[in-house]
């Protein structure tokens, strides 16, 4: 839909900055439409670094198995901007978007707005017109002053993992970029933390403590006893449950799973209806796109991962180390990542690596660079000028049994829609 793109042009430029993070503006918005965002079906909101999408999307899965309606927002999108919203379980269509979108921005009035707070605001217009049983949200970056922390009363507040990442938004330390994450959590909130570096946990648990919000938190009331090809265990009150292996690839997201069944324990407990059954299909049906996604399954086997930090790095080795395939990286990145960290977690698990810019991204790092850094810890590195000679032409990779095209989001997403095309 054209209208639609040229619409979404009009949006980015209505603020000089793509991030700034505050709550003035968009409450401003919200005031002006008669503020949405108080009246919500039971909010689950979701912040952290890595595994927000993967728990969002296992829950959502769930709950859609077991006949609830569900409302989701999350970010980024891959292809389109309309996966940013699910409204009573259906991906948003064009029309409505685009109608949405455009009331909006007429109430806007040309006033200075990010493109994130606007579609944000977008989200909470909707999801207050249309009827679900539960509201699933994901922060877009960090949690106190991001945009979906207008919201009052979160029923259930989860923490996913947390490391290292938009250290220049967040702060530069893990103890400050926690302090960001936890900003989301309301008196009311139950606290759900995932499995975490343990000065983490223990930060969390402290301020639970301190504001008296109850909490759940993997170690103590709940923990993975065991994972095999077809099931993982979770062991929870000395009693150990079996449930069937999530379709999502690599035990980081078995881990997002159990997460996930915490949620919806204690959504049990509190009255809603959920069996094995319902979770079982919930987990196998899930699809996340562009997390360790298998594009060929013939060698060389293609994968898409959108690993972009320390953490998602740890993941990607220890999968391609699980895999046993000898594995070659394309790799784009954007500049404000940390490079030399990311490539020293890969470096004894890939052959090499194949250099590419993000295509039409302002914010990628060049490819040279990746090049040098590569260079700087023995890592053996080709340039290639854009992704499909990286992928199709294999003089430097013809000996791989597996290609994973890694780095960016961004970069995966636009390597799935040029594929797809």
């Amino acid at each position: 839909m054209k209208k639609l793109e040229v619409l979404l042009k009009d949006l980015e430029i209505l603020h000089p900055k793509y991030i700034d993070l505050s709550l003035s503006r968009i409450n401003k918005l919200l005031k002006k439409i008669d503020n949405p965002h108080l009246d919500l079906p039971l909010c689950i909101h979701i912040a952290g670094t890595n595994g927000k999408g993967s728990i969002l999307n296992f829950i959502k899965n769930i709950m859609i198995k077991s006949g609830y309606k569900v409302h989701a927002y999350i970010s980024p999108h891959l292809e389109k901007i309309n996966e940013r919203f699910t409204i009573s379980n259906n991906i948003i269509t064009d029309k409505k978007l685009f109608e949405t979108l455009k009331f909006i921005k007429k109430i806007n009035n040309n006033q200075k707005i990010t493109f994130y707070e606007i579609t944000t605001a977008a989200a909470f217009y909707l999801f207050h017109n249309n009827k679900a049983d539960f509201l699933l949200i994901e922060t877009g970056l960090g949690g106190r002053l991001d945009a979906t922390n207008v919201l009052k009363d979160n029923h259930i507040s989860i923490i996913s993992p947390i490391s290292l990442d938009h250290q220049e938004y967040l702060g530069k330390s893990l103890n400050k970029i926690t302090r960001e994450k936890l900003g989301i959590i309301k008196k009311s909130s139950i606290i759900i933390s995932a499995k975490q570096k343990r000065n983490v946990q223990e930060k969390i648990i402290k301020y639970s403590l301190k504001n008296q919000n109850k909490i759940f938190y993997y170690g103590k009331d709940w923990t993975i006893k065991q994972i095999d090809k077809k099931n993982f265990y979770i062991r929870k009150n000395k009693k150990i449950n079996k449930y069937k292996m999530p379709s999502l690839l690599g035990d980081h997201q078995v881990y997002n799973a159990s997460t996930s069944i915490q949620t919806i324990n204690i959504l049990e407990s509190k009255g809603y209806s959920f069996n094995r059954k319902n979770i079982n299909d919930g987990l196998i049906s899930t699809k996340w796109p562009c997390r360790l996604e298998v594009l060929k399954k013939k060698s060389p086997i293609i994968i898409l991962d959108g690993a972009h930090n320390i953490d998602g790095a740890k993941s990607l080795r220890k999968f391609i180390i699980k895999s046993k395939h000898k594995t070659w990286i394309i790799l784009g990145m954007l500049n404000s990542k940390d490079i030399k960290s990311y490539l020293k977690i890969l470096k004894n698990s890939i052959a090499g690596v194949i250099a590419i810019n993000i295509p039409n991204e302002k914010n990628s790092l060049s490819k040279f660079d990746i090049k040098k850094a590569c260079d700087n810890l023995n890592i053996f590195c080709s340039v290639e000028e854009n992704i499909t000679k990286a992928v199709y032409n294999l003089k430097n990779i013809q000996q791989a049994n597996q290609i994973i095209i890694t780095g960016s989001l961004y970069l995966v997403g636009k390597v799935k829609k040029l594929l797809n095309n």
